[in-house]
């Protein structure tokens, strides 16, 4: 399974299991490391975009200018940097995970008792939600995203990541993701609430969806740079069907573990990965320079 997992490479048109590819000079390898942080900051992301917008009560309107903003600004600094750097990629990521859950809620939800909870009536200030619905929610996402592949395609710019050097392709790439992000919170959100299947019930869908794309890595027809897009968009909802679980009270079928301390547990989850990451990028480049 983490040979598997280590191959899902984008970058690489062989696909030739056990070779170690950068997927960008400024992004990491994509390997099983690679994908665990993924779901960790997703997660996080799940839980601390619900921290500020319901727990907090900021609401999803102001919640989702104030993660905007630190999306573009994490994103300015890992632009900026020359070389990776585990923090600044992984913060980015976090970013958009945060924007991209109140981004999701705003776009699909309302002021109904359904989606507020603690019989609240209301959110911070400002709308409230547009009220799309995940179904119309997803369809919109769903046609930005493939808007900018067909933007990126017709620039005439490589898919495969790990050559992309320029400003307008880190942009495209970037866009991607917080599309990806977004869209993929809309999806596990409909997983746990309006599919039946509840919150362990649509980790375990999006589990063996996972399982599914690891299997057509075999098939030599299935480029890889579609599992890696499809693989990046399900574990965000992996991950924001493992944060409802975490966090949403028992009687809904979660944990009841809070946004809060579900929030601090995974930070320091993924600032131990990002640490590990960073040690392992200093020994590659020591080794290389030796």
């Amino acid at each position: 399974m983490q040979e598997a997992l280590t191959d899902l490479d984008v970058a690489g048109a062989s696909g030739a299991p056990g070779t170690a590819r950068s997927v960008m000079k400024k992004l990491p390898e994509v390997t099983l490391a690679f994908w665990l942080m993924k779901i960790a900051a997703t997660t996080l992301g799940e839980t601390a975009g619900d921290l500020f917008a319901q727990t907090l009560k900021l609401g999803y309107f102001l919640t989702t200018i104030a993660l905007f903003a630190l999306f573009v600004v994490t994103l300015v600094v890992q632009l900026r940097s020359r070389r990776y750097n585990p923090f600044f990629y992984w913060t980015v990521i976090l970013s958009t995970s945060m924007a991209g859950t109140t981004m999701s809620d705003f776009m699909n939800r309302d002021a109904s008792a359904k989606y507020l909870s603690g019989g609240a009536t209301k959110l911070g200030w400002g709308p409230q939600g547009l009220g799309l619905g995940y179904p119309v929610g997803a369809a919109i996402l769903i046609s930005i995203l493939l808007a900018i592949f067909l933007a990126w395609r017709l620039s005439g710019m490589t898919f495969e990541i790990r050559d992309i050097v320029t400003f307008k392709g880190e942009a495209l790439f970037w866009s991607a993701i917080l599309v990806s992000n977004t869209l993929g919170t809309s999806m596990g959100d409909f997983l746990s609430d309006s599919s039946g299947l509840g919150y362990a019930g649509g980790a375990l869908l999006v589990t063996g969806a996972l399982a599914v794309l690891v299997a057509l890595m075999k098939v030599p027809a299935v480029p890889n740079v579609l599992l890696f897009w499809i693989a990046f968009v399900l574990t965000r909802p992996l991950g924001a069907t493992a944060g409802d679980l975490l966090t949403k009270p028992a009687a809904k079928g979660g944990l009841d573990l809070g946004t809060a301390g579900s929030s601090a547990v995974l930070l320091a989850v993924l600032f131990g990965l990002m640490a590990y990451a960073q040690v392992k990028e200093r020994r590659t480049a020591t080794a290389g320079q030796a």
